[in-house]
């Protein structure tokens, strides 16, 4: 029996690497060269794989997911109905989100776009210094790549805030949830991080409505999917001052349009998606474990729950 490998085409021969490396008895198909469909008992793919496809092959056991994310799941028809999904939680992933967080909350904390500003017009001028007890973040979800943030802001002296669907409890963070929390913490945040899952629930929670509760010249940090940011919404905050500035990494569609005002908005950091990419040689052990164990038929690993989103 064979895995289907499909992901982006720059990282192929990586995946592939990675997994024989783990296992040299992989018999690994490169899509979309996957010989008999009859041959595939699992895909291990990213988001630009077409779900209905892997209807084709009536032997498969299993999807993996090459990310934590897993909205591109969600989107109809979905995975071949019966067969489990597992999606990637990587400590390497958790680290580059974390680092990428961390960069661009230090990045608005201390004035860097005014210093490049006042570099850029030959102006030495020293800003006032920002008080660290006194910035407030506001984290939009609390999972793994959540609460990896939430812990490294706190260890540099922020006080920290969480908001989450349900009600939850994590050391050292005040927590909110629900509607009502939602608008109780963003009225007291100063820098916004969103690293929601992208659910029908919490599509479009940074809109007009939600950026209007954050005190006038927050920021708002986005890398979780670019269905939690309405970017009409966003852009008139910014012009309006109501928001300083905007660290973006994920927009619906990706890839950017070449005409979006993001590009060359004066008060828009972009990212192509980078803030945290799966390594495939620290992601390929726990692919492989969930090859051995839907071939012997023991419990996964990961795996998705459609129920919750995710």
């Amino acid at each position: 029996m064979a895995i289907l490998l499909s992901t982006k085409a720059n990282a192929m021969q990586d995946w592939r690497d990675a997994l024989l490396a783990e296992d040299p008895t992989l018999d690994i198909r490169l899509f979309p060269d996957a010989g008999d469909p009859a041959d595939i008992e699992a895909a291990v793919c990213w988001t630009q794989h077409d779900m209905a496809e892997l209807r084709r092959y009536p032997n498969l056991k299993l999807v993996v997911s090459m990310g934590a994310g897993v909205d591109h799941l969600l989107r109809p028809p979905g995975p071949p109905p019966g067969i489990p999904v597992a999606r990637l939680k990587d400590e390497r992933l958790t680290s580059g989100m974390t680092e990428w967080v961390l960069l661009n909350v230090l990045r608005f904390h201390r004035q860097d776009l005014e210093y490049r500003a006042q570099q850029a017009a030959r102006i030495w001028d020293e800003l006032p210094a920002p008080d660290t007890a006194k910035r407030r973040i506001g984290m939009l979800g609390l999972g793994q790549l959540g609460n990896a943030s939430a812990q490294a802001l706190r260890g540099l002296g922020f006080p920290v805030m969480g908001w989450t669907r349900n009600p939850r409890q994590v050391e050292g963070v005040t927590c909110f949830s629900g509607a009502e929390g939602l608008e109780a913490m963003l009225r007291q945040t100063d820098i916004l991080v969103c690293l929601l899952p992208l659910t029908p629930e919490t599509r479009g929670v940074i809109n007009a409505k939600s950026l209007a509760w954050l005190p006038r010249g927050a920021f708002v940090i986005n890398a979780a999917r670019g269905g939690h940011l309405v970017a009409e919404d966003l852009l008139a905050a910014l012009d309006s001052g109501h928001v300083a500035a905007a660290a973006l990494d994920v927009f619906e569609p990706e890839p950017l349009p070449a005409d979006h005002r993001f590009w060359t908005h004066p008060k828009v950091l972009v990212w192509p998606h980078a803030s945290a990419i799966t390594i495939p040689a620290s992601a390929a052990p726990q692919v492989v474990e969930n090859l051995r164990r839907a071939r012997e038929g023991r419990p996964l690993i990961n795996l998705v729950d459609f129920s919750a989103g995710y």
